[in-house]
């Protein structure tokens, strides 16, 4: 096959935006020459790998393909950094959970755009299991591991917090000193909102308690809902603070449990050198 780096960019460019004309615009050509990387691509591979006609989604095809189309490009950039070395200057991939999208990346954004100006961080969310998998994949070049046991080498700890409970303002024990975990059970326990499931657990076994819940959620724009509507309470991370309804607040826990949020490259293969900038920087 005769694939160039042209078709992948446009590939990628495409499936990030959504559409050709995005696509264009991201890159600075034009939509017919990104509609022509692609079908020179399709041509190449055997087959289509983009859905036309509405906003443009990857084909099976494509799916099995855009990984190996990232971690190509995230190589060449990294080549092109060696060979040309001086001011950092590119688009690094981030992966966080949630509450550090919230809580932690902008501020850590607000850093890099001093001290790496021409540097694009482009952002990625996912639940804490996807970090590490979507980093020794190439799908993203630099991630907000949770609590990573070791601390991968070269990495730094970017953040420390606290889990919290999330009860409604109105709530009798909103003025509590803590809450425990039978406090909690009490109003029925939504679990799992924003990836937060690891931590409960493991706060269950601190308490010496098996895991259980009332609900369990994946979105915490559900599980807020939820307690908003009287049917339930959770635990959250404290930086997801700046996330809560204004009806809705934090209270302590006890058992206490932190995490610790580490920036990180990959394990298994070599750092990009915009993920080192990024740590370097922190």
């Amino acid at each position: 096959m005769n694939i160039t780096l042209a078709q992948l960019r446009a590939l990628v460019a495409t499936v990030d935006r959504g559409s050709f004309t995005l696509a264009a615009a991201t890159l600075g050509i034009g939509q017919s020459a990104v509609s022509h990387a692609v079908a020179g691509l399709e041509r190449e591979v055997g087959g289509q790998v983009l859905r036309r006609g509405g906003a443009a989604a990857p084909t099976p095809l494509g799916e099995r393909l855009i990984g190996h189309a990232r971690s190509v490009l995230a190589s060449v950039d990294a080549l092109e950094a060696v060979v040309r070395p001086g001011t950092a200057r590119g688009t690094v991939r981030l992966a966080a959970v949630p509450t550090v999208c919230q809580g932690l990346l902008p501020r850590l954004r607000d850093l890099w755009a001093v001290t790496l100006p021409d540097v694009d961080v482009q952002v990625y969310e996912g639940d804490d299991d996807e970090m590490p998998e979507w980093l020794e994949a190439g799908t993203v070049d630099a991630a907000v591991l949770v609590d990573p046991a070791p601390v991968p080498d070269g990495a730094v700890v970017g953040a420390r917090d606290e889990m919290a409970a999330v009860i409604r303002r109105e709530h009798p024990l909103a003025d509590a000193a803590a809450l425990t975990l039978d406090d909690l059970h009490e109003d029925g326990l939504v679990a799992g909102g924003g990836g937060c499931e690891h931590q409960i657990q493991r706060m269950h076994e601190i308490a010496g308690q098996p895991f259980r819940y009332a609900h369990r959620v994946r979105e915490m724009s559900t599980m807020f809902g939820m307690i908003q509507r009287g049917e339930g309470v959770s635990v959250v991370p404290t930086l997801g603070r700046v996330m809560l309804p204004d009806d809705l607040v934090m209270v302590p826990t006890t058992p206490r449990l932190e995490r610790t949020l580490v920036l990180s490259g990959p394990s298994s293969r070599p750092w990009h050198p915009l993920a080192r900038a990024l740590v370097d920087a922190v």
